[in-house]
């Protein structure tokens, strides 16, 4: 039997029972970002064929009606109005082929042999399917008379001339392109790629592969980040290991913060001696919008203005800097990039196990789409617990289950919401 327990407030739940002193919740958090940011300036136009993953600047519509003609769905025969009762039998007049214009109007009891794309010649009524026909020398042989229009694609059934297809602020795929193709349009308008910039400190990283030495780890952040930051509508223009002092990080910072719109930062949040991002941004005179978010994991997230380019400030653990880039870094690519809708929407889903956690923040836990409970609704499996420093089982996970904060305890069989992990 399965347990149907409805969360009574969906979302993170940190406003219900009051965020952690000094930090706000996530809803709080996408909010501010959404109210401060707006799309960069600036666009180009592209080849389509160069366009995926770009965002549109501006509305595409189509160049001519499609079909622009007449023509058949399938190989068989063109044929007219058929009179009397069947059945009959037609001679073939004509052979017209995809791409051949220009055939004879179908004149009396005639038929003319027709490929698929090809115009349906001037008095046509259907095009019979080849399997449906008999065919001795050049006659055919109808037993059953064809209902008008068949198979027969009407011009302009699919769309209208000057029709608009895409809206500005679509993200162009291959569904998107097709679509602009078939309206004739090979040029589209986009905004032009979003400049970012990566710092990633921890003086104890060293690259993957490298000779470690005691107290050393391999840097995850920085290749992670990169993958993330590797979609066609954006423009990794510098990446770097964080100095070890706040000086050297406040020159990096203003540095990159001058050929970029958005800098990303990794670790370094906390306060301590070794910790000196805030610092830096201090002696900057940044602007910090907020400083914490009530979740697990992923709390020190943080997010401001260096001048005129935004900041966003991620926790060093991978784990950690990898969901609150999905929550909120993915959040503010949109809105800089003007990408429409809401990308990667939440969905109600099924514990297949329960769940038993502290209470207090909301929880982000990586979870696996696990097929089907018998009513239809999708079903999630996760681990037991959350690592923030732990990336080994993110290859099998397919996105976050958001555990309410005030929740302490769920069955097997729970709703929860569901975040799918998105693509920049």
């Amino acid at each position: 039997m399965t347990i149907h327990q409805a969360i009574a407030s969906p979302g993170c739940g940190c406003d219900e029972q009051g965020a952690p002193s000094g930090l706000i919740s996530i809803d709080n958090a996408l909010s501010r970002i959404a109210a401060l940011v707006a799309p960069v300036g600036g666009t180009e136009p592209i080849d389509l064929g160069r366009a995926v993953g770009r965002i549109l600047a501006q509305p595409v519509r189509s160049r001519t009606m499609a079909p622009p003609f007449d023509n058949a769905a399938m190989d068989g025969y063109a044929v007219g109005v058929l009179t009397g009762d069947g059945p009959w039998t037609l001679p073939v007049v004509a052979r017209i082929p995809a791409g051949q214009g220009g055939a004879q109007p179908l004149a009396g009891k005639a038929a003319a042999r027709i490929f698929t794309g090809a115009p349906v010649p001037d008095g046509t009524d259907a095009v019979v399917m080849q399997e449906d026909i008999t065919r001795e020398g050049d006659r055919i042989h109808l037993q059953r008379r064809p209902t008008s229009g068949q198979n027969i694609r009407r011009a302009g059934s699919e769309m209208a001339e000057g029709a608009i297809l895409l809206e500005s602020g679509c993200r162009l795929g291959p569904r998107q392109i097709a679509a602009c193709a078939a309206a004739g349009v090979g040029v589209v308008h986009v905004r032009r790629r979003l400049r970012v910039a990566l710092i990633v400190t921890g003086n104890e990283i060293r690259r993957a592969g490298a000779s470690l030495a005691a107290a050393e780890v391999w840097d995850v952040n920085t290749p992670m980040m990169t993958a993330a930051l590797g979609g066609s509508g954006l423009c990794l223009v510098a990446t770097a290991q964080g100095a070890d002092c706040s000086e050297g990080l406040a020159r990096q910072l203003e540095d990159m913060a001058g050929r970029a719109d958005l800098v990303i930062t990794t670790g370094g949040m906390s306060v301590g001696e070794e910790d000196h991002v805030k610092a830096a941004l201090a002696a900057l005179s940044a602007e910090l919008v907020f400083s914490g978010v009530a979740i697990k994991p992923g709390k020190p997230v943080s997010f401001g203005r260096i001048g005129s380019t935004f900041w966003l400030g991620l926790p060093g653990n991978p784990l950690a800097a990898f969901v609150t880039w999905q929550v909120f870094g993915t959040a503010l690519v949109r809105g800089l990039t003007g990408e429409a809708g809401n990308g990667a929407a939440r969905r109600l889903v099924i514990t297949a196990e329960a769940i038993s956690r502290k209470p207090g923040c909301c929880e982000l836990r990586p979870a696996t789409l696990a097929g089907f409970a018998a009513h239809g609704r999708e079903v999630v499996t996760f681990q037991d617990a959350t690592h923030s420093g732990r990336v080994a089982r993110l290859p099998e996970t397919d996105g976050l289950i958001f555990l309410p904060a005030e929740t302490d305890e769920l069955p097997a069989g729970s709703l929860v919401e569901f975040q799918p992990f998105c693509q920049t």
